[in-house]
């Protein structure tokens, strides 16, 4: 009726490929199209449409990674044309310091370990695909078998992580369970995320006293 305020409209939200590229960027296996489908709300042949677009325009594009349908799942790729960037990145990592996101990653490993990558992610509130791959390259962290539920790879410490950090064993990290609610949330392990970056700070600052790794910590890249 005349003189009565209009309803605002609802904003647009982000559209499917955005939706795609989002969700594909913090998985750390591949994802099915039916899984997609279902998360995002819209038909399976939608999806696949979409799927395919973004692949073929990556390709076109020359872009740095691949969006590759492998094993019935859909995943992120680095292209192959830019293997020997990538190793030597990795290589040059295993010189540079920690920064302060591979400290944090290393403590929720440790805290939580054996520990998925998709968990470990949950618990920071970031993806830590990048930072888990240093960590494995630089020896700090290994593979412990998989979960079997799931069949996700499971990570844990090495020893080469207790000399670096100047503890003679997990025993000597510092007490952090009687403070941590308990959550099955991602939002909530997200808190507990940064409870876990707060001791691990304060291990690594106790071991700037002696000759740790952990205190040489640069910031997060």
């Amino acid at each position: 009726m005349p003189g009565e305020p209009e309803e605002p409209e609802e904003p647009a939200g982000p559209g499917l490929r955005a939706e795609l590229e989002a969700v594909l960027m913090v998985v750390d296996e591949p994802v099915t199209e039916e899984r997609l489908a279902g998360v995002l709300e819209r038909p399976r042949a939608e999806v696949a449409a979409a799927l395919r677009e973004l692949s073929a325009e990556y390709e076109a594009a020359g872009r740095g990674f691949d969006l590759r349908l492998v094993a019935g799942g859909w995943r992120f790729y680095s292209r192959d044309s830019c293997a020997r960037a990538v190793d030597r990145f990795l290589l040059d990592g295993q010189q540079a310091r920690l920064t302060q996101a591979a400290l944090e990653t290393l403590a929720v490993v440790a805290y939580r370990q054996p520990v998925s990558r998709s968990r470990v992610s949950a618990v920071r509130g970031v993806n830590c695909d990048g930072v888990m791959r240093t960590l494995v390259q630089r020896g700090l962290v290994e593979e412990a078998g998989s979960e079997p539920e799931t069949g996700a790879i499971l990570y844990r410490t090495t020893n080469y992580f207790l000399e670096r950090m100047g503890l003679r064993g997990l025993d000597e990290l510092p007490e952090l369970a009687p403070f941590l609610p308990e959550v099955d949330d991602v939002e909530a392990e997200s808190l507990e995320g940064t409870m876990i970056a707060e001791a691990v700070a304060s291990a690594a600052a106790q071991a700037a006293d002696g000759s740790g790794e952990a205190g040489r910590a640069a910031p997060d890249r």
